[in-house]
């Protein structure tokens, strides 16, 4: 699993971290998202997936490694 963000669309709400605070993390002076781990282990694959899903802006992008 590979992830990216795309901070210029994010808004802050956060669902990420919430989800995932592993990989990902929130700045402090306007809570856009901090990718932590660009491919974490499998043991977080679901939660990822999860957070790119609820994502408003679809600021996460996840592609399965074959």
């Amino acid at each position: 699993m590979k992830i990216t963000v795309d901070q210029e669309k994010c808004c802050g709400a956060g669902q990420c971290v919430l989800i995932a605070p592993e990989v990902f993390d929130q700045r402090d002076e306007d809570g856009v998202v901090v990718l932590l781990d660009a491919a974490p282990p499998a043991a977080l694959h679901v939660e990822v997936r999860e957070s790119a899903e609820v994502c408003p802006t679809t600021a996460i992008q996840v592609v399965e490694e074959a």
